[in-house]
């Protein structure tokens, strides 16, 4: 008999009630027949950087999940990294839950991003359904102070299990980093000359599983992978960055060009190439010398996605020797696009060392950026379709009807969370934003076509309802485009559809105010150097 639980929200939380402990014996006897999630998010990758979203990235693993699984084209994030963080683990926006900046407490409620405990975490509530839960990655939403405060903020006070987590990502090749509850961040490069943090994140979840399969193979599991790539730095192993120096030499006008062939020829949409942003130069214009350096960073981000799909390839093997494979539920996605800032912090740039080294600091930056998310405008921190839209790969060997196929269903990070309560046994409260992907999994029906969903982030303001989406830059006026036939965003219907326009604006204004929202220029005052350490091209 399977477990009945009750999820209900009351303001400002997420509490279990009707636990219904008499059942823990019968699972004790027999092994557990729910799925195991596997959740996989990378950091800052491009809608069309891994092969089978039309990238030529070599992500043969990837492109295989996809192969047995389901393809998501309409599937979004919040734009931003912790933003899409808190609403994955919450299934609430991010303001909702104080994530829209990392502000601290002086500053108003939705900003201050202190990881209060006003919504529960998808390992808080798996965990009493009786799932194992284990982190591996980046974090990204604990909170700043110091000790106890700080140590409930971090995974292993959010309901996780085990923790191998990064602090900062600021060298690939030696980051600061924490094993469970041991609040002393270390840098594993000082003893070992080999790590690179992509590998060890893969070491570390295979650990995971051995541990799993040892002491816990009749509970289900919850395994968070948070990759930290291909965020900036660059940093690539030599051999992963020397397979790809030669691909991007033919430049980001011909490489986005080439990828929108692929993305129709595929089905993943059918867009018309946005005009370069208005920012990244042709490629033809740019000197020999700069052509090799801008070429040798791309080769780098590709070199950085390779090995996170190097990676999966290995954990789906131990899954298969496991004989778990069958009923995990594997998802991957990334937290916003391509970015397209330049920024230099830690020991910065020796710009005689080796491409992609940790001697190095280099970004993306805008041409490649705009290549990375093609055929969209815009990028990571705007909510235009290049900053938002993110592949979403779905693998379920046991329940996905669809095999192999594409779904259009507009889709949100914040469905996750109800999507695993969903498969745990459990239920959602009316708290809670997002929907259950289970009917779309299982080839039960689309989700609801006229759903809303909403974004801002530093100004930046979207909403979207069925085919169609208004969408605002800071400081600029609303823009209307009907995603259906323009996913691109290329043709602005403003001044037409003048009356959808108003009705979409003022559902926008109703859910801003309800969840905190304040005008961009009101909040630069809480960090004031906010502007200068996040530069943009």
């Amino acid at each position: 008999m399977r477990r009945k639980f009750l999820l209900q929200f009351l303001p400002g939380n997420l509490v279990l009630v009707g636990f219904c402990l008499w059942n823990l014996a019968t699972f004790a006897e027999a092994k557990d027949s729910r799925p195991n999630i596997l959740l996989i998010m990378v950091d800052d990758m491009g809608f069309s950087d891994i092969g089978c979203y039309g990238g030529e990235v070599d992500t043969p693993h990837l492109d295989r999940l996809a192969a047995g699984g389901l393809r998501f084209t309409q599937f979004y994030n919040t734009g931003r990294c912790w933003p899409t963080r808190a609403a994955l683990m919450t299934g609430r926006y991010p303001h909702d839950v104080g994530h829209a900046m990392m502000f601290g407490e002086q500053a108003p409620p939705a900003y201050q991003g202190t990881s209060k405990q006003r919504a529960l975490m998808i390992s808080e509530v798996l965990k009493p359904l009786g799932y194992r839960t284990y982190h591996v990655g980046k974090w990204h939403l604990h909170n700043r102070k110091k000790g106890a405060a700080s140590a409930a903020s971090w995974p292993l006070g959010r309901g996780f299990d085990r923790s191998y987590c990064v602090k900062r990502q600021d060298n690939f090749f030696n980051p600061k980093l924490m094993l469970d509850e041991h609040f002393e961040f270390k840098r594993p490069g000082d003893e070992d000359s080999e790590y690179y943090i992509t590998r060890a994140f893969t070491d570390r979840t295979i650990h995971y599983l051995d541990e799993h399969q040892t002491y816990h193979r009749d509970e289900p599991f919850f395994l968070y992978l948070a990759h930290t790539a291909p965020h900036f730095p660059l940093h690539a192993l030599p051999e992963d960055v020397a397979k790809f120096r030669e691909r991007y030499r033919v430049g980001w006008d011909v490489i986005r060009q080439q990828r929108l062939v692929r993305m129709k020829k595929s089905g993943i949409l059918n867009a018309k190439l946005t005009e370069r942003d208005s920012d990244a130069v042709a490629w033809d214009s740019l000197s020999d010398k700069e052509k090799d350096d801008w070429s040798g960073r791309m080769a780098v981000h590709a070199a950085m996605i390779y090995r996170i799909d190097v990676g999966i390839g290995r954990i789906v093997k131990k899954l298969k020797s496991m004989k778990a494979l069958d009923n995990t539920l594997i998802l991957f996605l990334s937290d916003n696009g391509a970015s397209a800032e330049y920024i230099l912090r830690g020991d910065g740039h020796d710009p005689k060392a080796p491409l992609g080294s940790g001697e190095t600091y280099r970004c993306l930056e805008v041409g490649w950026a705009n290549a990375a998310n093609t055929p969209f405008r815009y990028h990571k921190i705007w909510v235009h379709e290049g900053g938002i839209s993110t592949p979403l790969i779905a693998s379920w060997p046991a329940g996905i009807k669809n095999k192999g196929g594409l779904t259009s269903a507009l889709g949100h990070v914040v469905d996750v969370l109800p999507t695993a309560v969903e498969l745990a046994g459990g239920k959602v409260g009316k708290e809670v934003s997002g929907r259950s992907l289970l009917p779309v999994l299982r080839g039960q029906g689309e989700m609801n076509a006229e759903r809303m969903v909403f974004w801002e982030h530093q100004g930046n303001r979207a909403v979207r309802q069925g085919d169609w989406k208004l969408v605002a830059v800071d400081g600029a006026p609303w823009e209307l485009y009907n995603i259906g036939e323009d996913r691109s965003e290329t043709k602005n219907l403003i001044d037409v559809e003048t009356a959808r326009a108003e009705g979409l604006k003022e559902s926008w204004q109703k859910w801003a105010q309800a969840q905190g929202v304040l005008p961009w220029d009101d909040l630069k005052k809480w960090r004031p150097n906010y502007s200068k350490d996040y530069k943009m091209k």
